[in-house]
């Protein structure tokens, strides 16, 4: 391994935990440990754990409705979080920062699809995740920033939607696939499970598990100013996905879409440049993946 001691922010989150089972031996920080917002609590903390590499996880998240009703609190904390995090590593000459974007930062609109790299600039994001959106963006700007000037190895990823075991199911900020699961669940026999737009629009969804094993090979092998895609190649609307769901449950149970807050009607990226970067990647189908989280969140109760 290229680096020893890794550092990473949101730690306590979903992401970070599944990753600390793959790589214990890592120092996983959490906001009870440092207010990453506030910079003299980040420079403190780099300087006494002394990492070599930091992979940079933590962020304000939440579904669709929390980032339209939230929109100043996503802004303000994720911004402060990544400035605080990338000009700290730089005074402490941190030289390895890896960042996790979203493709949400991507433009809501492109004559092409899939979506690769170079179209990250090429439009605004949409407006339902726009100030959430245009943090990631200012994330991978600051990230190139310190590459050009300092000559920093900082880069990005942007990993699609993210569900799997251990997950935030059945609250305000739970992503699709938590409540969805949450709600089919808790489900009896015949009921109608309400959810959010219309079912139409196109999501690519990654197994956590799949980002854990994905991640330490970008660390290691990602040294460019691309703002990598981390997706598989399936591309399912928001119906196709609770159907496939429902189907292997075996629970007559319907689903009725309230046609508000659609989102963006789709946002699949390639993932060509990640796979010529770290070599072929083996995804596991959503099929799979949503009835492992299934089975977890039903263990888990």
């Amino acid at each position: 391994m290229k680096y020893n001691n890794v550092l990473v922010t949101g730690g306590s989150g979903f992401l970070g935990k599944r990753l600390s089972i793959k790589k214990p031996n890592w120092t996983y920080v959490s906001s009870k440990e440092c207010n990453l917002t506030d910079s003299s609590q980040v420079r403190q903390m780099f300087g006494d754990l002394k990492p070599d590499a930091i992979l940079h996880l933590a962020a304000r998240v939440g579904g669709i409705k929390d980032n339209i009703e939230n929109q100043a609190d996503f802004y303000h904390i994720n911004t402060m979080m990544n400035t605080n995090v990338i000009h700290e590593a730089y005074n402490l000459g941190i030289s390895r920062v890896l960042s996790s974007l979203s493709t949400c930062a991507f433009p809501e609109s492109l004559p092409i699809f899939p979506f690769v790299e170079e179209d990250f600039f090429h439009g605004p994001p949409t407006k339902t995740n726009f100030s959430y959106g245009m943090t990631k963006r200012m994330l991978h700007v600051s990230s190139c920033a310190y590459r050009k000037q300092y000559n920093m190895n900082y880069s990005t990823f942007c990993p699609s939607n993210i569900y799997g075991p251990g997950d935030n199911f059945g609250s305000t900020a739970s992503h699709f696939v938590a409540a969805l699961v949450h709600k089919v669940y808790n489900a009896k026999e015949g009921d109608i499970i309400e959810m959010w737009g219309t079912g139409l629009p196109l999501r690519q969804q990654i197994y956590v598990d799949d980002l854990v094993e994905i991640i330490p090979l970008l660390l290691e092998k990602h040294d460019t100013e691309m703002p990598i895609i981390v997706a598989p190649n399936e591309n399912l609307t928001i119906l196709e996905m609770a159907r496939t769901l429902i189907e292997q449950t075996n629970k007559n149970v319907r689903t009725l879409f309230n046609g508000e807050m659609d989102g963006q009607f789709r946002k699949d990226g390639s993932n060509i440049r990640l796979i010529n970067t770290i070599g072929p990647v083996d995804f596991t189908s959503f099929k799979d993946g949503v009835m492992k989280t299934y089975k977890w969140y039903s263990e888990n109760q």
